[in-house]
């Protein structure tokens, strides 16, 4: 008997498609498609903590100001520093924040504290440990010191006209008080890209609805919304929109006056009420629609007049996969004008995982640091693409290019912390 076969679409199912891209090719077209933010915030330095510089910031002085002591101690002429010993006398003391009003001479030196300016004839400082009291005015020191120790130069830290931050730096902690001690109470900032997204979905349902039977609550968006916001985004929530294009319609035109990037989740395979790819086409431009990795093939990317748009999957892991492999990229171009650099970590893998060639997987899993410093990953028992549990459970990404044919115990990985990903 003749086997009959059917004539199907491609599906998530399917290990390849002709039609799809690889993760490497779609991550280079979208960042090809961003024009980073010029816009421009003065803001108090305080409020400057994680936003991107957006002028290089040219040290105004010489950091420290004047040559001083890095040790409470003695301040001295190298000359006299002994082979054996020296008896020295000692003319003063010179304290933080006031110079010592005099020279230092041969035989002679002058009791200094942490921060204070070295005294005219002296270029050496011998900490106080190391120096023995004679008399109240007379100190003994010993060998085994060399010249200029203990004395911190001026300008050894930043120097007169240096750039000391570059514009596309997110500033950290440090950073604000580096440019505290250069004396800056304000800065210029790139404004935060503004990103609008919404959910589709007729079964979907706000956290505090009642749930009737077939519906879920969206996750989705607080997912999105953490994401987003621990990437430096000025977030527009539009809710859940229904899976009618006249509501899709309206939301893509709201969207895109506002924004600088659309987000949807939802709504981009081929079910019949899967119409974000036909509004977009018709309201923008779409690039692509599918790529080959698992989880999150149906990944649409287009425009809406002057926003970037993504149409992410419905399921919630891949939501997480697509944005951080996809969105945060541009988000980072967009914020910094600096090309994206992911990073990752070889690990030796625990366990064994199966996997056909042909696409991308983001496998996840839990990472150990050896005593060694080195790393290991034992993959996650579930995988589905609709187990939110795994990304919390996980930290990592164990990252599976289309050639890979799986994984043995032993085999090393290259994997991406979760903690990289802002």
């Amino acid at each position: 008997m003749t086997r009959q076969v059917l004539n199907t679409v491609t599906s998530c199912a399917d290990p390849e498609a002709p039609e799809t891209l690889t993760v490497a090719a779609a991550r280079e077209r979208i960042l090809q498609s961003v024009t980073p933010i010029e816009t421009v915030e003065r803001l108090a330095l305080r409020d400057g903590l994680s936003r991107i510089l957006a002028e290089n910031i040219v040290s105004p002085m010489d950091v420290p100001g004047h040559t001083n002591s890095a040790m409470d101690g003695f301040a001295m002429s190298g000359e006299d520093l002994p082979d054996d010993f020296v008896n020295l006398h000692v003319i003063g003391t010179a304290y933080a924040g006031a110079s010592f009003q005099g020279t230092c001479g041969s035989g002679e030196c002058v009791r200094i504290m942490t921060g204070a300016p070295m005294p005219d004839g002296t270029d050496t400082v011998v900490m106080q440990e190391q120096t023995m009291a004679i008399e109240e005015d007379q100190i003994r020191i010993g060998d085994g010191h060399r010249v200029g120790q203990n004395v911190r130069q001026a300008g050894e830290d930043i120097a007169l006209g240096t750039v000391v931050l570059e514009a596309g730096r997110q500033l950290i902690p440090a950073d604000l008080g580096m440019l505290a001690s250069l004396g800056f109470g304000e800065i210029s900032v790139r404004r935060r890209p503004k990103v609008a997204f919404f959910s589709t979905g007729d079964e979907l349902r706000s956290v505090g609805e009642p749930l009737e039977e077939g519906e879920l609550y969206d996750s989705n968006r607080y997912t999105l919304f953490g994401m987003l916001r621990r990437a430096g985004a000025e977030v527009i929530d539009l809710g859940v929109v229904k899976d009618h294009p006249e509501a899709l319609s309206q939301a893509f035109t709201e969207a895109a006056k506002v924004a600088d990037v659309v987000l949807s989740s939802g709504g981009v395979s081929v079910g019949e009420a899967d119409y974000t790819k036909l509004i977009l086409q018709k309201l923008g431009e779409m690039q692509f629609w599918k790529i080959a990795m698992k989880p999150g093939r149906p990944l649409t990317f287009g425009r809406l007049q002057d926003a970037l748009f993504f149409g992410l999957p419905g399921n919630p892991v891949a939501v997480m996969v697509t944005f951080y492999q996809f969105v945060q990229p541009a988000l980072h171009t967009l914020s910094t004008g600096k090309p994206y650099l992911p990073f990752t970590l070889q690990a030796r893998s625990e366990c064994k995982i199966r996997k056909r060639p042909g696409r991308f997987e983001f496998i996840r899993g839990r990472m150990n640091q050896t005593p060694e410093g080195t790393f290991s990953v034992l993959s996650l028992s579930q995988q589905g693409s609709g187990v939110l549990s795994s990304m919390s459970k996980g930290d990592c990404f164990i990252l599976l290019d289309a050639s890979c044919d799986g994984v043995d115990t032993g085999d090393t990985v290259t994997i991406q912390p979760f903690f990289s990903l802002v």
